[in-house]
């Protein structure tokens, strides 16, 4: 699965200074052009950190309400990552969070998720209910994120 740019004409991230500023990242398979919607979308080492915090069950009836949520926060808050990196930074870099639900409810199966990236204290953020903004309605949310990183001497 390639986690890629971005499908349209805008940057992923900027540096302002200290600070790394994300686009809103949402889950998208840029490979594919289509919404992360299932645990086999993602690979095989996400599913099994997901396992351990009490997702893909491998039952259908549990695994089909809560897979496609999962599956996109695992993917957004990866992608968030692999941004922290390019940047020369990692997770707890990651100042603030604003992050967008099509459905406030799904927040939850979110956080759990989240908290594979932080182990310990999330950063700093804000939670919002969005019913139209997000890219189509198989997405259903969107992460930004500020990155503080001062810039090191040469």
């Amino acid at each position: 699965m390639s986690m890629g740019k971005p499908m349209a004409h805008y940057a992923a991230a900027r540096r302002v200074g200290d600070f790394v500023f994300t686009s809103g990242v949402v889950a998208v398979d840029p490979s594919r052009r289509r919404a992360v919607a299932d645990y086999d979308d993602l690979p095989e080492a996400a599913r099994t950190a997901l396992q351990g915090v009490g997702y893909v069950t491998g039952q259908m009836s549990v695994d089909r309400f809560e897979a496609a949520i999962v599956a996109q926060s695992w993917f957004v808050l990866e992608r968030i990552r692999q941004i922290a990196v390019e940047h020369g930074g990692t997770m707890d870099d990651v100042v603030k969070l604003v992050q967008y639900f099509r459905h406030l409810p799904h927040y939850a199966f979110y956080n759990r998720v989240r908290g594979l990236f932080y182990p310990g204290a999330p950063p700093v953020s804000t939670v919002l209910e969005v019913a139209r903004l997000l890219p189509g309605d198989e997405v259903l949310l969107e992460v930004e994120a500020t990155l503080y990183l001062p810039e090191r001497a040469v």
